[in-house]
């Protein structure tokens, strides 16, 4: 048996974050789930629908792993990444480091791992894991998951070899925090910027404040679109508020990162970030529960006031971004964290 030495397995509400503060609490170090979020620029949407999709998805995040590399761009990490086709290399790359004491990021499709309750294919589910034996890899999950979890090796290989939409192949990795890297406060206000600007700009109309108005006017026509509704749009709901997320679609992430940082920056700006953040976030659970209501009542009209309510938060979105992306550096602000040195908080 291997297990990985002082590691705290303790499970957060999204999957990534979750992972990421295992892998640097273990470099000496300890920030909020909302602050990695924030730090990661994690905050997007997008909605996406295609062909062979059997439901129309909204994603409230960027793209899967893409917050683990803003992050550690933020910073100043060193992320080395390994992907093969081998299977067998693809174990020699997670066995490595966990033999020379370092804990691993994984990622792969939840719906093989022995733990998970719902059955449901998603190939960018991220955890840690910290140890292995001959038949069991542990791991780290959302606290949801159940935090420290145990699933069979064949299971974890069937999850990382598992191949289709936002997979990857046999992805794993590590972070190393660099001696006399930039203390995390200092990235605050570039990463707020860098989010808000990406939320502000959408290549396609399908992300950001565009992708949210487009929602706006195509989800009152869901009963028209699902070939189950009483079935896809509670699942939509579900997602919306449970997938791991921390509800309302990571809205509620966001505004607890700028809560965070309105203590530690003094800026009207921020202050009217986090205010109109906060009314999102209530928002998009009022937008999930009419979701909910619309599937199983059979009933346009809830579709009809969800659509409603997504105009609203085009628009306030919108008006939070652009307050965010007019921060001004303020030196000498402090995040709460717990640093080993010399690393620097």
């Amino acid at each position: 048996m291997v297990v990985v030495e002082g590691v705290e397995a303790r499970g957060m509400r999204h999957c990534e974050t979750t992972a990421l503060g295992v892998l640097l609490r273990h470099e000496g170090l300890d920030l909020s789930e909302p602050m990695l979020f924030g730090l990661g620029s994690g905050l997007s949407f997008v909605y996406w629908d295609s062909r062979n999709m059997g439901f129309p998805f909204l994603g409230g995040r960027v793209k899967p792993f893409q917050l683990t590399r803003n992050l550690a761009a933020t910073l100043g990490l060193e992320l080395a990444v390994e992907e093969t086709t081998s299977p067998r290399k693809a174990w020699r790359n997670v066995t490595a480091p966990l033999d020379a004491g370092r804990p691993v990021g994984l990622q792969l499709d939840s719906y093989h791992l022995d733990y998970f309750g719902t059955r449901v294919h998603f190939g960018g589910h991220v955890v840690a894991m910290y140890g292995y034996d001959e038949q069991n890899a542990y791991l780290v999950d959302t606290d949801q998951q159940g935090g420290a979890v145990t699933t069979g090796l064949a299971s974890l290989a069937r999850a990382r070899a598992e191949r289709g939409p936002m997979t990857a192949r046999h992805r794993s990795f590590t972070v190393t925090a660099p001696i006399g890297q930039a203390a995390p406060e200092e990235r605050i206000v570039p990463a707020i910027r860098a989010c808000a600007e990406a939320f502000l700009n959408p290549p396609i109309a399908n992300l950001g404040h565009r992708g949210i108005e487009k929602a706006a006017g195509l989800v009152p026509k869901w009963l028209r679109r699902s070939g189950d509704p009483r079935e896809d749009l509670p699942r939509a709901a579900l997602l919306m508020e449970r997938a791991g997320t921390g509800g309302a679609l990571f809205r509620n992430l966001y505004r607890d990162f700028l809560a965070e940082c309105a203590r530690l920056i003094d800026s009207r700006h921020l202050r009217t970030g986090h205010s109109l953040y906060a009314e999102a976030a209530a928002l998009w659970t009022q937008v999930a529960a009419l979701v909910a209501a619309a599937g199983e009542s059979g009933d346009a009209k809830h579709l009809v006031e969800a659509g409603s309510v997504l105009h609203q938060l085009s628009r306030i979105e919108r008006e939070a971004m652009r307050a965010l992306s007019l921060l001004q550096e303020a030196p000498g602000a402090r995040v709460p964290c717990s640093v080993t040195p010399p690393a620097g908080c």
